[in-house]
């Protein structure tokens, strides 16, 4: 046989497109369309339903960016149309390949009830019964809440716009009133397109010498010969016909099996801002329950409680409809989280209360214990992370994010994950490697092929629909489902619930294999650093709420303090809303980050007013003229205990000593450390006198701000590419270099269009030299970091991250270690030899760098250079063309001969400075414990309101530990509980004292009730 194969496919593509798609709807009439524009922000549906019309016509331009137009259309179904289905088709402007991405609508009966939402893939809204079937002569009234969201991610990508911001972006319409029209929808014609999409997309994934291919190949080549081009509608039917036997031929025993999951991910903000985002989320959402009602297979997965919460009181209509359909079992609250939130930089507390916000939400709403954590977009995954999971009661552990590394591929597909402490979870990641699957054959071929775990394992799961901004799953993509169901050539598809995957795939493959330690995603690396302004209200914002619930909850038990529960409850969510994983890694518009600036002021001055008020009862009536210090720190400092305060006394401070340096610059001396700053404002020495060593590397000098240009391949926000380090200038040039009266060194430098200046200082009785830092930052596409090159051997950094610290390669042998050329850390990095090492402690940033070099021998100085470097600054100009222009504050900090315990200390005390306090009380910890390794992380009263304290601790050092936590007040019994609070045991304790015994990293909440 002649092979004619491409004759046929380039065939059926032309029909398809030109012929048999056009005949889905066979007739029209036009709908009588008006509109009003609002002003400003969206405005309630009553005002929008009853402001006045004006008539406009097909083709009339419409939305300014940002703007929210109502339209309302009107017409009447022809009699003619009796017993047919009548669909209006309402096209906005779409373009089918932004779904997500730009103008949507949510469409309201007159009544004020919403219908659906319209997105380029979702244009119709059915007029009939529930089949669409009409009488004929049926008036059509229906009113749309379009909103002209503007294209941010273009075609072009990553170039600057002004679009992110209301406040920046011009007037001009972005759209154009498409199709506004009563259509009736040939059902036998819609039928036909998905047959002939699937079978042909299924034909050209399949070998060319497979007899399968060419058993598609004719049958489709006889169905196309059946269709008159001039009555598709009338000969449809009979091309049906044709491609029935090539349609029910079954799957091979041995088929790939996938489990479909309905699915919307959308981005708390990302390209939109918040607000925009509770109207998305209302419109998917009413898409979907309707699509639940007409399709009984369909089972939808939706994250995210925050999202929830916004329809529940947003769009209470739509709310209905979830919780209807989530009592079905068909639409499933998924995550346990209260966002997708970025996992590296949230702190301990907060990512553990993502869990309890989230599915205490689940369980008080459904009454569903949510067993899987979903995260499919979150841009690499803390280590602490299994642990976490289980404390919060789940147990499986879904994300894709990670098929996006640039440099090596992840080697499974499912497999256990094992945590810093040794916990494990167990883990998919799809191999259709993308959570927007629309179940196309390529699509489809593709997780096939990239399955990792052939012969040990035979399932994998599919999130399908469109996502990022929104639009969910189509009747389109259920339609191939059904033709997937169980199909030769194919993998078979069925949809079902993300729970009932897991389980399948955990009795399938319980054998799976085992990765330790995080899940590093070998891209948008730079997320740890662009929009510090953003990183630094979260940072202040998470220590505050520390402080907030420490010191009400000790003023509570002491003095009867109104503990502020509800307070406490809508501000972490709040902050854990802004740990969305585009807003916290600082790759939203610029409109999104205004207003995180603006909340996180309003919740400092919150939990200040909440820590104020509960220091001043604490702190006693202040008539003797006294003052109280207040330790909020997990560790001692200054003579007063951990979560403790102390009367100031007249003790004598410990001596600094500070005069001019030989050859220029200053020296700082306390007596532990000596810290030599030349004539370039550079510290070229920090000598350790217990020690007898030097800290900085020789004919080095540290705290070296370095400026490199920054202009990634892409993803312009999110990325660093390596090559950024093949040029950097050293900021050397002095601009001030002085002495203050409280003996710190002041240096001021100029560069570009920016400036900074630093304090340099050794406070007394501390082995810590502090650098505050104050940038006037005008660069663009530029990247600052601060350096510290050090006279230290060190294999590997301990970088601080959730309830722990986790170890990094110093060296690039392999290119999974050359990868991490910017990682994540906490509040420190710590370096060591044996007996002697050094951290880098922070109060905002996150990335830092490491890199080695052994200085030769020749020189006198043999030995090796090890150089850490945090990254400061970034200046990106997508999707905000103005990202972090202005001024910035940071607090970090060089300790010498620091143990890891060291290192953990100094970075809970240089994030939460002490507090004075008018008065003279002396204030007990409300708890301690007697092992410094033995680290408390929270300190509150039960969020049930029982008045029992709850206090999370951890084993911080990555050894046992033994210890015993001792109550300040009068302890009754003492359970052990899950994150959520839920005593899973009871321990015993004896004259209000708690035996502890951790293994490394263990993390423990107890629950201590008060008698």
């Amino acid at each position: 046989m002649h092979n004619d194969r491409t004759l046929t496919e380039d065939r059926l593509k032309r029909v398809l497109e030109e012929r048999i798609r056009p005949a889905v709807y066979p007739e029209s009439v036009p709908l009588a369309v008006s509109v009003w524009h609002a002003p400003g922000e969206p405005v309630p549906v009553a005002e929008g339903l009853a402001a006045p019309r004006t008539p406009v016509k097909v083709g009339a331009e419409w939305g300014p960016p940002w703007g929210t137009s109502w339209f309302t259309v009107a017409g009447r179904v022809p009699d003619a149309w009796a017993g047919r289905t009548v669909e209006a088709l309402l096209d906005l402007g779409f373009d089918e390949n932004m779904t997500g991405f730009q103008c949507e609508g949510l469409v309201y009966r007159p009544d004020g009830s919403p219908v659906k939402g319209l997105n380029p893939r979702n244009q119709w809204v059915r007029i009939g019964g529930h089949d669409g079937t009409v009488a004929g002569g049926e008036e059509v009234l229906l009113h749309i809440e379009a909103s002209a969201n503007p294209v941010i991610l273009d075609y072009r990508p990553f170039r600057p716009t002004e679009l992110g911001d209301r406040e920046t972006a011009d007037a001009a319409p972005r759209y154009r009133l498409a199709r506004m029209d009563l259509a009736v929808l040939d059902r036998t014609v819609w039928e036909l397109v998905r047959d002939l999409e699937v079978l042909g997309e299924l034909m050209t994934e399949l070998s060319p010498d497979s007899p399968r291919r060419w058993e598609i190949l004719r049958a489709v080549e006889r169905a196309l010969d059946a269709v008159d081009l001039q009555d598709v509608g009338g000969t449809a039917a009979r091309a049906r016909e044709e491609l029935a036997p090539a349609l029910a031929a079954p799957a091979h025993a041995s088929a790939h099996r996938i489990s479909a999951v309905g699915h919307a991910h959308i981005d708390s903000a990302w390209l939109w801002p918040l607000r925009e985002t509770v109207r998305k989320v209302a419109r998917t959402t009413a898409n979907m329950t309707e699509l639940l009602e007409d399709e009984p297979e369909f089972v939808y997965a939706m994250s995210q409680a925050q999202q929830f919460a916004w329809v529940k009181e947003h769009r209470p209509e739509v709310y209905a409809r979830v919780k209807k359909a989530v009592a079905e079992g068909r639409f499933v609250p998924v995550g346990g989280m209260w966002v997708e939130s970025d996992t590296n930089m949230p702190g301990s507390e907060a990512l553990a209360r993502q869990f309890v916000h989230g599915k205490r939400f689940f369980l008080e709403e459904f009454g569903i214990e949510s067993e899987e954590v979903w995260l499919p977009d979150s841009f690499g995954y803390s280590a602490a992370l299994p642990q976490l999971v289980r404390l919060a009661g789940a147990k499986w552990f879904l994300t894709q994010k990670i098929s996006w590394s640039r440099t090596n591929k992840f080697p499974h597909h499912t497999f256990w994950w094992e945590g810093l402490d040794g916990t494990r979870v167990f883990t998919h990641f799809p191999p259709i490697d993308t959570y927007n699957s629309q179940l196309s054959g390529q699509e489809l071929a593709h997780a096939v092929r990239n399955f990792q775990e052939k012969g040990g394992a035979t399932r994998s799961l599919a999130p399908t629909g469109w996502g990022d901004g929104g639009g969910g799953t189509t009747r389109e993509t259920l339609a191939r489902a059904k033709r997937l169901a169980d199909l030769e050539g194919s993998a078979r598809v069925v949809f079902e619930k993300p729970s009932a995957f897991f389980e399948k795939a955990r009795a399938e493959y319980a054998q799976a294999p085992v990765w330790v330690g995080e899940l590093y995603l070998e891209l948008h690396r730079a997320t740890l650093t662009s929009q510090a302004r953003t990183k630094r209200g979260n940072r202040r914002s998470e220590h505050l709420l520390r402080e907030a619930e420490l010191w009400a909850a000790t003023a509570a038990v002491r003095t009867g303090f109104a503990y502020p529960y509800e307070r406490l409850d809508r501000i972490w969510k709040t902050v854990l809303l802004h740990q969305f994983h585009d807003i916290l890694p600082g790759t939203s518009i610029a409109w999104v980050h205004r207003e995180a600036a603006a909340t996180y002021a309003a919740v400092a001055a919150e939990l200040e007013e909440i820590v104020g008020g509960a220091l001043a009862a604490l702190a006693g009536d202040g008539t003797g003229g006294g003052t109280v210090v207040f330790n909020a720190a997990p560790h001692g400092r200054g003579g007063a205990p951990a979560h403790a305060a102390r009367p100031v006394t007249d003790e004598a401070a410990a001596p600094v000593t500070a005069g001019p340096r030989e050859g220029g610059g200053f020296v700082l001396d306390n007596g532990l450390l000596r810290a030599e700053v030349d004539d370039r404002g550079l510290v070229v020495s920090v000598y350790d006198h217990t020690a007898e060593r030097e800290t900085v590397a020789p004919g080095a000098a540290a705290n070296l701000l370095q400026l490199h240009q920054d202009f990634p391949n892409m993803w312009d926000a999110w990325d660093v590419d390596l090559f950024y380090r093949n040029t950097v200038t050293d900021l050397t040039d002095v601009e001030t270099l002085e002495l203050t009266d409280e003996g710190a060194v002041r240096v001021v430098r100029a560069f570009g269009a920016s400036r900074v200046e630093q304090l340099l200082s050794l406070p007394g009785g501390a082995r810590r030299l502090d650098v505050e830092t104050e940038v006037d930052w005008h660069e663009t596409e530029k990247f600052l970091k601060a350096a510290f090159p050090l006279d230290l051997h060190a294999d590997r950094t301990a970088a601080e991250t959730q309830f722990g610290h986790l170890y990094r390669p110093t060296h690039t042998n392999t290119s999974w270690e050359a990868a991490k050329f910017e990682a994540c850390a906490h509040r420190f990095v710590h370096l060591e030899e044996p007996g002697w090492g050094v951290a880098v402690v922070n109060d905002s940033t996150y990335g830092y760098d490491v890199t080695r070099a052994v200085r030769d021998a020749s020189s006198g100085a043999a030995g090796t250079t090890t150089t850490v470097r945090l990254s400061l600054l970034r200046a990106p100009r997508f999707p905000d063309p103005r990202t972090d222009q202005g001024v910035h504050r940071f607090r970090y900090a060089l300790v010498p001969n620091a143990s890891v315990g060291d290192a953990v200390r100094e970075g809970y005390l240089i994030n939460l400075p002490e507090r004075r306090v008018p008065g003279d009380a002396d204030v007990a910890p409300l708890v301690r414990v007697d092992d410094e390794a033995i680290v408390i992380s929270a300190v509150k009263l039960a969020d049930d309101g029982s008045g029992d304290v709850v206090v999370r601790l951890y084993e911080s050092l990555g050894g046992r530990a033994r210890g015993t936590l001792s109550a300040g007040f009068a302890l009754g019994a003492v359970s052990v509980c899950d994150l959520l609070e839920r005593p899973s045991g009871t321990v015993a304790a004896e004259e209000g004292r708690v035996p502890l015994t951790l293994r490394p990293f263990e993390i423990v909440t107890l629950r201590l009730a008060r008698v």
